[in-house]
């Protein structure tokens, strides 16, 4: 008589399947660069016999080979996404009742897997997983297990959607964590696992891939397994990988992994099994390891009621602008106008002219120096390294951009702690300039994130590590675009991850002083207006015609036409002055962009938004 998964867990762990993705590529490398979910459609009996060798091994559930069967995989092709599900279900269900009349044990379990979503913009991740969910209860599927997470978009949605239609589902939320704790979007896992276990939808919760056994038990063991209110989940990869001949193996013996598994069956973890690099044979032992090794005795009253005790690891209501050692930020918070002037770093290793530049801004009264980081993708000195020297050498605060497009996580967090030591606690995230196409065969981009998700990895950070000297992130606001609500869309997104100021593009057409007024109206952020000098009509066509989210009123091109240079930066002067009298109702602060090295133009500025600040009321 076959049991249903609640009795099972009363009495034994349940043991999950491995990898399919790794697995697959190992024994079947001919079909390495296929999509592996479209594999339901093309070879069927490839995944069948996968499914099969797990069951064998003593797995007693396994999940479809679904994990990517979403709109973003199958853009292309919507059919084959629907496709891969039905014969995914249909597949896994053969390999069971195939097992179980070859004699083998006759409770199996089937999960429909779910992967995390990319979304659009705007668009909600929750009405994706909706979508998806749908399809698997159409073929009578209760049991689900949304794996690799990243956050928490959409969960509470879609698993209180699935109690709703079936009382008797059985819900699984596991999060991907690194080594270090950390998703892919930057959220901390221990966070992720204690708010999950305030969704009373969700019967179990836990972690797996991107992290190895003794990652994952080191995290598990600071986090409450014992009576958590419902059952712990953990399936790590087998270790971490090596490549060798341009393939990417894991070398764990199987013995290691699954004595390290048993050990977290005993600090009370309920639910096992493996994922990227484990193999039939790493169920086989852990199961082996299960059978003779018997656990202590297990009860299901340790999930039998959610505790009610359980509190975030943290509150988002700490204030990175409250930092009594960022004395830009603290200006900020007190409502006082800023200053803020942007160089570019040089291409050469000569600096003489950027640390004076700094020098005299400092002296001239600017709150802060901003620093690009490798504008239109060519490579110049490290903006943080600079922002380092800056601060050491000069005093001035400093803002260097950290883009997503040259680093990822680890080399991001290895660098904000550099940064943190140094005193720098201001950054601007910046999703990054795309690498001309003409390099791209000799300069990769990484681009595996965007400026939101950056910033609210920062966040965490300031959360977890930084909490005596939290950064305060700044993001980038196109004035400029023509949808300017998709932009406001990007803004507010931004600010949920955690970014407190954001800095505009140059204000140099109608259309961009309309958009920074209706941002004023409609985002509660600080705001620093883009004031961008115009020093020729050369530069006007340049700056209107090739930089990117930037746009130059007709009016202005044609007023420099035939103008020399002191001519140019007479009316330069003029401009910008009026552009900021005119949006400082509108703005938390000014954003000056140095052109071609003129500083001089720049502190004439400077001096003029100075007297504006100072008698606001002679607009």
């Amino acid at each position: 008589m076959k049991k249903d998964i609640w009795e099972y867990l009363a009495g034994q762990p349940l043991l999950f399947d491995g990898a399919m993705g790794t697995y697959l590529s190992e024994q079947y490398p001919q079909y390495q660069t296929e999509i592996c979910e479209r594999l339901n459609i093309t070879h069927p009996e490839v995944i069948r016999e996968i499914h099969r060798a797990y069951l064998d091994a003593g797995a007693v559930a396994i999940k479809t080979n679904t994990f990517g069967a979403n709109p973003v995989t199958f853009s292309q092709d919507p059919d084959q996404m629907e496709q891969s599900i039905q014969r995914g279900i249909q597949i896994a269900r053969e390999a069971i009742a195939s097992t179980e009349t070859a004699g083998g044990y006759n409770t199996h379990f089937l999960f429909a897997d779910i992967g995390p979503v990319q979304t659009p913009d705007g668009g909600s991740a929750a009405e994706i997983y909706l979508s998806l969910v749908d399809r698997f209860l159409e073929q009578d599927v209760r049991y689900f297990i949304f794996e690799t997470m990243d956050s928490m978009e959409g969960l509470a949605e879609v698993t209180a959607y699935i109690k709703k239609r079936i009382s008797d589902s059985f819900v699984m939320v596991s999060y991907g964590v690194s080594p270090e704790g950390f998703t892919r979007s930057g959220f901390y896992g221990r966070s992720l696992y204690q708010n999950t276990l305030q969704l009373p939808e969700v019967d179990a919760v836990g972690f797996n891939c991107i992290s190895g056994p003794k990652h994952i038990s080191e995290m598990i063991q600071k986090l409450p397994v014992q009576n958590a209110g419902k059952y712990i989940t953990v399936m790590p990869n087998a270790g971490y990988p090596t490549v060798v001949g341009n393939r990417t193996y894991f070398g764990s013996s199987h013995g290691y992994f699954a004595h390290s598994m048993h050990a977290l069956a005993e600090q009370g973890v309920s639910i096992l099994g493996g994922c990227c690099g484990t193999g039939p044979e790493d169920i086989r032992a852990l199961q082996q390891e299960l059978q003779n090794r018997p656990l202590s005795g297990r009860d299901r009253s340790q999930v039998s009621s959610m505790r009610e005790d359980l509190e975030p690891e943290y509150s988002d209501s700490s204030d990175p602008m409250n930092n009594d050692r960022n004395a830009f930020a603290r200006k900020l918070l007190r409502g006082e106008k800023v200053l803020v002037v942007e160089l570019d770093p040089p291409v050469e290793p000569e600096i003489g002219f950027f640390m004076e530049g700094a020098a005299r801004y400092r002296q001239a009264g600017v709150d802060a120096i901003d620093i690009a980081d490798c504008p239109i993708a060519r490579a110049r000195i490290d903006s943080s390294v600079l922002a380092c020297k800056v601060m050491r050498e000069i005093g001035i605060p400093v803002i260097p951009h950290m883009t997503c497009r040259d680093r990822n996580m680890n080399a991001t967090k290895a660098l904000l702690l550099g940064l943190n030591i140094e005193g720098v606690n201001n950054v601007l995230t910046v999703t990054g300039d795309p690498v001309p196409a003409a390099e791209r065969n000799d300069i990769k981009t990484i681009f595996s994130y965007n400026s939101a998700v950056l910033a609210n990895h920062i966040r965490t950070l300031d959360q977890q590590v930084f909490q005596d000297n939290p950064f305060m992130v700044s993001g980038a606001l196109n004035i400029n675009a023509l949808q300017f609500d998709s932009q406001l869309r990007h803004a507010r997104r931004k600010m949920e991850n955690g970014v407190s100021v954001l800095f505009t593009q140059p204000v140099l057409t109608v259309r961009a002083f309309e958009n920074l007024q209706r941002a004023r109206e409609e985002l509660d952020v600080k705001l620093l207006g883009g004031i961008m000098p115009v020093v020729s009509y050369r530069n006007a066509c340049f700056m209107n015609n090739e930089m990117a989210g930037i746009d130059v009123d007709p009016r202005i091109i044609e007023a420099y036409r035939e103008k020399d240079r002191a001519e140019g930066e007479e009316l330069a002067w003029k401009i910008s002055t009026q552009i900021a009298r005119e949006i400082t109702p509108y703005v938390d602060g000014y954003y000056l962009i140095t052109p071609f090295r003129r500083v001089d133009l720049i502190l004439r500025i400077v001096q003029s938004i100075r007297e504006i600040m100072n008698h606001p009321e002679e607009r």
